[in-house]
């Protein structure tokens, strides 16, 4: 590799990664990061999937929802325990979690 060619790299490289850490600011600024209203809403609201909503598993929030009232809304438990879940989480860790993997319970 000449060295020309190892400046153009080493420059692409540097490019992307700012172009990148510039993407990732971005979105947890603007509110694609959802990790406060969902963790507060799973708080609140959790025996009736609001949360689940909020991060677009409808069919996960419908279940919630049924769950709560076929058990009298005992559980509600579980929206509670996942909005504490939410909130602990770092950032990064709630929308690589729950919003790029879509992991859907717990």
């Amino acid at each position: 590799m000449s060295e020309e060619n190892k400046n153009s790299f080493e420059a692409e490289t540097k490019k992307t990664v700012n172009e990148f850490n510039e993407s990732w600011n971005q979105t947890s600024n603007n509110g694609d990061n959802k990790k406060i209203l969902a963790g507060v809403l799973g708080i609140l609201f959790g025996s009736f999937g609001v949360h689940k909503f909020v991060l677009g598993y409808n069919k996960e929030g419908f279940i919630q929802i049924l769950i709560s009232f076929l058990t009298c809304g005992t559980a509600g438990i579980i929206g509670f325990i996942e909005g504490i879940i939410y909130l602990t989480k770092s950032d990064e860790d709630f929308y690589n979690t729950y919003q790029v993997g879509k992991r859907t319970w717990f």
